[in-house]
Formats: C-alpha cells, sequence, structure tokens
C-alpha cells in the first residue's frame, strides 16, 4: 500500500487487491478523475475508496460525501468511520431524511412555517429586550435634563409597541419548542458531543430528544468544516436538495468528493428522481380547492385542469383491452398510450377536450392562483388557524401540467398513464407519468459539479456503458475477482424442482424445497441464511419447518435450530445483531429484502447460504419505457430495463461469509 493512503487505514493489514486498489484511487483524485470501481462482494470497496479519498480531502482541504440507498449499508458505512476515527481523528456527520429525525412529526412544508415563525418569535423577543433597556437608559438621561434623549426614547417605544404588537401575534400559534430552544440555547455542549465520535442519526435523536432539542437542525447548522457526510442518494440526486445539503457543509461543489456505493442501483434511482407523475385523486382536489372561488383566474385554472382530468380518464378507459378493467387490484398497472408516429394518446385527449384561451396562458395563470392559495394555507397554519399545514392541490396540478405540456415529447421522456383499484370504495382511478428514461439527465450535472466521484459496487461492467449512461468523461476504471481461499468455501446445487410463480403452491414443490431447507438447518454447522424470491415464500417454509410456534410439516424439521423470520415490518437490525449472535440458527429472508444488499456476515455469523429460488420483477412496461430513447438516432443510450438480480444479491452475502 501507498504510504499516503496508509493514514486513515484503520487496520493491520489489507485485503489482497485492497492495497492497489487504494494507491490507484488515490492517484485518480489527485487527477481530480472519476472513478469506475468493481470489486467481488466482501473484498473491502469501502475502505478501498474511503481511505484515499479522506487522505485527498484533508490534504486539500475538501469534505468526502458518501452515499448509498441500501440501508444496511449506511449502517456499515458507520463502523468503518468509527474504525478510522479510533485511529485517526476525523469529523464526521451521518445524515437522514427530516421526517426520520422529527421529534414532532410534521413534514417538510410545515416544519420550514414553524421553524420560520419560530425564528421570527425569538429575534422578536431578543429585539424587544434590547428596546426596552434602551428606552430605560434614554429615560434616565432625558430626567437629567437630555432632551435629545427623550426625542430619541419616543422612536424607540414606537419601535417597540410595533414589536410587541408582532409578538402579541405570533404568540399562541404554532411554533416548534425543540427549535426554539436551539435558538435560545447554548448548544456547545451538543456538538462537542457529536464530534467526540461517530454519531447515528438515532442516537442524535435520542440526546436531542433528552435535551427537548431539535437535533435535525442541529446537525444542519454543525455541518460546516467536516471531513465526512454518509448520506443517502437522494441528498446527492435531488438537484434542489443537492444545492442545500452543500450550503450545509458550507462547501462550493468543487469542494466536495462523491463515494457512490452500490453504484449499479444509481440508474433507477436516477429516473425515479427525474421522473413526476399526478394522480386523478389530486385533479379532483384542485377541481374542488378551485370551485366557488372569487379570483378572476379561477375559471382559467378549472378549465386547464378539468380539461386533463377528463382525458387522463379517456386515455385509461381507452386503452383498457377487453376484461382488463376488472383485473385492476391495488397496485399501479400501467396502460399503454404511447404511439410511434404521434403525441400520446393522453396529449391528444387534453388538446382535443381543451376550450379555452390558450393552454399555456391557462396553465401559467392556475400556476399563479395555486401559489396565492399555497401561501394562504401557510399563513393559516402559521397564524394558528389550521392544525396542519395544506399544500395546494392546485398548484401541484399546475405544475405537473407545464412540465407535461413543455416536456413530454423530448428524448429520453417517456409519457405513461397507470391505474388501480382503491381498496375502501373500489373504485379505479388513474395517474399520468412522465417518466425519465436517461439516467444521465440527473446524474451528468451531479458529477460535472463535484471536484471528483468514485462509484463501486460488485456489477458496474462494461464500464464505457455504465460511464455512458451515468454521463462520466473519461472515467478510470478497474475491477478485482474474489480473492478467498477456495477451500473456504463450497458451493452446491440442489435438485429441488425451480420456484416458478406458477408452481409455488404445488405440494410436491414445496415437500421437496421443505426438505432440503429442513437438512440444510438441522445438519449444516452454525447459522444458516436462507434466501427466498419474497416474504411471503419466506414466511411459507418458516412455517413449514415449525417456525412461530406451529408444528412441523410432513418431515420437515429444524432440529434444535432457532428459526427465525424476516418481514417488511420487521426491525432488520435487531434481527441481524439475534442472528448474529447465534450460534445455531435459521434465518429466513427475501433476496429483494433489506438484508440481501449492502450487509455483512463476518466469519462464522452465517457458515452456510442458501438461495431459494431467483424472483424476477415484472419488467415488460419499462423496457417499452427505455426501449424508444436507446433506438433513436441522437440518443446516448440506456441499459435495457429486463434484468436479473444483480451479483450482489446473487453472490454478496456468501461471498462475505466466505471471507471468514
Amino acid at each position: 500500500m501507498a504510504e499516503t493512503t496508509r493514514r486513515f487505514f484503520p487496520y493491520e493489514s489489507p485485503y489482497p487487491n485492497q492495497g492497489e486498489a487504494m494507491t490507484r484511487i488515490a492517484a485518480a483524485l489527485d487527477d481530480g478523475d472519476d472513478v469506475l470501481f468493481e470489486g467481488a462482494p466482501g473484498t473491502g470497496k469501502t475502505l478501498s475508496a474511503l481511505v484515499p479519498a479522506l487522505e485527498h480531502a484533508r490534504e486539500e482541504d475538501r469534505t468526502v460525501v458518501i452515499t448509498t440507498n441500501v440501508h444496511q449499508q449506511m449502517r456499515q458505512f458507520v463502523e468503518e468511520a468509527r474504525a478510522i476515527n479510533d485511529e485517526e481523528d476525523i469529523r464526521a456527520v451521518v445524515f437522514k431524511g427530516k421526517s426520520s429525525m422529527c421529534h414532532i412529526g410534521v413534514d417538510y412544508q410545515e416544519c420550514q412555517t414553524l421553524r420560520d415563525t419560530t425564528r421570527e418569535l425569538v429575534e422578536d423577543q431578543a429585539e424587544k429586550r434590547e428596546l426596552e433597556q434602551q428606552q430605560r437608559e434614554l429615560l434616565d438621561a432625558s430626567r437629567e435634563g437630555d432632551a435629545a434623549a427623550a426625542q430619541r426614547r419616543e422612536a424607540v417605544m414606537e419601535e417597540l409597541e410595533a414589536v410587541e404588537e408582532r409578538i402579541d401575534a405570533v404568540e399562541g400559534t404554532n411554533v416548534c419548542e425543540h427549535y426554539r430552544n436551539n435558538l435560545l440555547g447554548d448548544n456547545d455542549e451538543f456538538y462537542e458531543w457529536l464530534y467526540d465520535g461517530v454519531r447515528t442519526p438515532e442516537e442524535i435523536y435520542e440526546y436531542a430528544d433528552q435535551h427537548d432539542l431539535c437535533g435535525y437542525e442541529l446537525l444542519k447548522e454543525g455541518m460546516e468544516a467536516v471531513d465526512l457526510v454518509v448520506c443517502n442518494y437522494h441528498h446527492l440526486l435531488d438537484p434542489t436538495i443537492r444545492e442545500q445539503f452543500f450550503r450545509w457543509l458550507d462547501r462550493e461543489p468543487e469542494r466536495v468528493v462523491t463515494v457512490f456505493d452500490e453504484a449499479h442501483n444509481i440508474e433507477s434511482a436516477a429516473r425515479d428522481h427525474a421522473s413526476r407523475s399526478l394522480t386523478e385523486n389530486t385533479l379532483d382536489s384542485a377541481l374542488d380547492e378551485l370551485n366557488d372561488r372569487e379570483d378572476s383566474r379561477a375559471d382559467a385554472a378549472e378549465n386547464v385542469v378539468g380539461a386533463f382530468r377528463d382525458a387522463l380518464v379517456d386515455a385509461y378507459e381507452d386503452g383498457f383491452e377487453y376484461g382488463e378493467r376488472e383485473g385492476i387490484d391495488e397496485h399501479w398497472h400501467d396502460v399503454p398510450i404511447a404511439n410511434d408516429d404521434a403525441r400520446d394518446d393522453l396529449t391528444l385527449a387534453f388538446l382535443r377536450n381543451y376550450e379555452g384561451r390558450g393552454i399555456d396562458t391557462e396553465i401559467e395563470l392556475a400556476v399563479q392562483l395555486g401559489e396565492a392559495i399555497d401561501e394562504e394555507y401557510e399563513e393559516a397554519y402559521k397564524n394558528g388557524d389550521a392544525t396542519s399545514r395544506a399544500e395546494s392541490a392546485t398548484l401541484a396540478a399546475a405544475r405537473f401540467l407545464s412540465i407535461w405540456m413543455d416536456e413530454n415529447a423530448e428524448l429520453g421522456q417517456y409519457p405513461v398513464v397507470s391505474v388501480r383499484r382503491n381498496e375502501a370504495t373500489d373504485e379505479i382511478y388513474g395517474r399520468a407519468e412522465l417518466y425519465t428514461c436517461i439516467p444521465r439527465r440527473v446524474t451528468e450535472a451531479l458529477f460535472d459539479e463535484v471536484y471528483a466521484s468514485v462509484l463501486m459496487s460488485a456489477t458496474l461492467r462494461p464500464f464505457d456503458v455504465a460511464a455512458d449512461v451515468l454521463g462520466l468523461d473519461d472515467p478510470v476504471t478497474m475491477a478485482y475477482g474474489l480473492e478467498y481461499p477456495e477451500g473456504h468455501r463450497r458451493t452446491y446445487a440442489a435438485g429441488t424442482p425451480p420456484l416458478f410463480a406458477s408452481d409455488r403452491g404445488d405440494p410436491a414443490v414445496q415437500e421437496s424445497v421443505s426438505g432440503v431447507v429442513s437438512d440444510l438447518v438441522e445438519f449444516t454447522p452454525g447459522n444458516t441464511l436462507l434466501f427466498f424470491p419474497s416474504y411471503a415464500e419466506a414466511e411459507r417454509y418458516y412455517q413449514r419447518l415449525g417456525g412461530g410456534d406451529g408444528r412441523p410439516v410432513g418431515d420437515a424439521d429444524g432440529g434444535d435450530a432457532a428459526l427465525m423470520l424476516d418481514g417488511s415490518d420487521v426491525d432488520t437490525d435487531d434481527l441481524r445483531e439475534r442472528f448474529v449472535a447465534s450460534e445455531n440458527a435459521g434465518l429466513f429472508t427475501s433476496l429483494w429484502g433489506t438484508l440481501a444488499e449492502g450487509v455483512s456476515f463476518d466469519g462464522d455469523a452465517a457458515r452456510s447460504v442458501a438461495v431459494v429460488g431467483v424472483p424476477y420483477p415484472t419488467s415488460t412496461t419499462d423496457w417499452k419505457r427505455c426501449r424508444t430513447p436507446t433506438t433513436a438516432p441522437t440518443a446516448t443510450g440506456t441499459r435495457p430495463a429486463g434484468a436479473t438480480p444483480s451479483k450482489s444479491r446473487r453472490s454478496a452475502r456468501p461471498g462475505r461469509r466466505w471471507g471468514g
């Protein structure tokens, strides 16, 4: 390992290839180059990228932002950062979204209003104290015969009266006491505690809750001059949030080095961030909001919103095939509306239905009116006339319509209509979506802004495609395979029937699979980790082996093993800790679940790992969405939407175990 990358490495020696990777990444960062780094699961990619990035940032006065969209991987980042901090002091913060750290459970808009109102109140109260002090001093001076002091006191008293009126208007309305305590208190003790180690958002929340503070706002205000920030993709991929995020860091983008873990997920995350949608319910709410409103812009807004709402209904009703409507369930179901030689069916229906002074003009009037309505809602919440901060449906609908008409014919944009059934009313309703097919529309600006980026994953090749899709200009590329000794691993294929969706209810298939799972749990030493196509299948075989205080089915038996079941509503961190602490346990989970990506099972934590069936997502519609921009002559291309599970999902977990 090069001496320049040893400073922040917290262990005695690196894994095979880890030293070389750190040296090459360090050289790339010195040159300001981006890096595409593919490494087999469990080979130390995080430290390979993080160590040289921190070294470069310390020497060049930059900040490292390491990010993932995998919750469990953030926990791994914290562990690595703590190990580094034990050897070399670093200032690190772990950042999560406001909703997970709010003590009073309000959304972003409500928080913003509460924050502004609370700050205004605290500032006015401080100004009142200053003015009261001034008027007392001027009163004393005037009593001693200073005529000018008496005149100045009159002006101060007028200011004081105005401030008291503002305070009276705000007191008793909606304020945030936690944030108020932030503004009034001395927060040095919090920051001393924060930077005495690497604190998780949960630890910050607990500390703030005990002291009646707002930990989220304290964290935002204390992020200046940090070496390392851990966050999720959302903070970087969303342009608006990214701008705020860098402002909290007090860093220009070129002073930031980004490290993306599980980087094979960037494509889909970028598409999600760039895509826009609007439901029929929001359109109905907008029309209700506009009904009987006395405003000259209301008729125009109602005209354009109503025409689009009717067009949406026409588009999905006309798009149904025979008998398809009856089969719609609670999941979103896409209705094809794209045309090869014309605008999409929704836009065409909108143009047919619309009658007015001009679509662009009336959309702009609808936006203006929506903004005015939204301001009314904010004032009502701010003044205590409303218990929650409402958002204008008219504004949401009008802004979407503006984007729809401006962008839906552009290359890389795919208009979609979807429907689903409301379980409460048994009625179906629609959604219009402008789906962004080409991720680089989102990511290219980010990678151009920051100093350099390292993208790492077990699945990134072919590198030229990844660079093209994400908008990276001539990145440094490197790939390392699995280096664990073969004697530490064995791979077997069982002769059971495949768990196709159509066969999962077959008793013979269930009996065959149960037998293999039972033998694996009962007769292999140590803990057994079992991945199924879904949580439902995991629960099925958990119960067949006698899990959940049930009786084993047939010959299936987990023996003396402690059987554990994962699920979408299970505390995964607690479950993993209990599993790792066990010596003979069987953990049943889903291959698409939280434990299937970005999670290490080191040493003897999982002696045996089984993949019991591989799930395949329905990708027909996504393929249609991506196909058009990839075949257009000016397109840069995207990868096909139809895919098998990534290498990290298929082999990461046993790969990390093999390292033991």
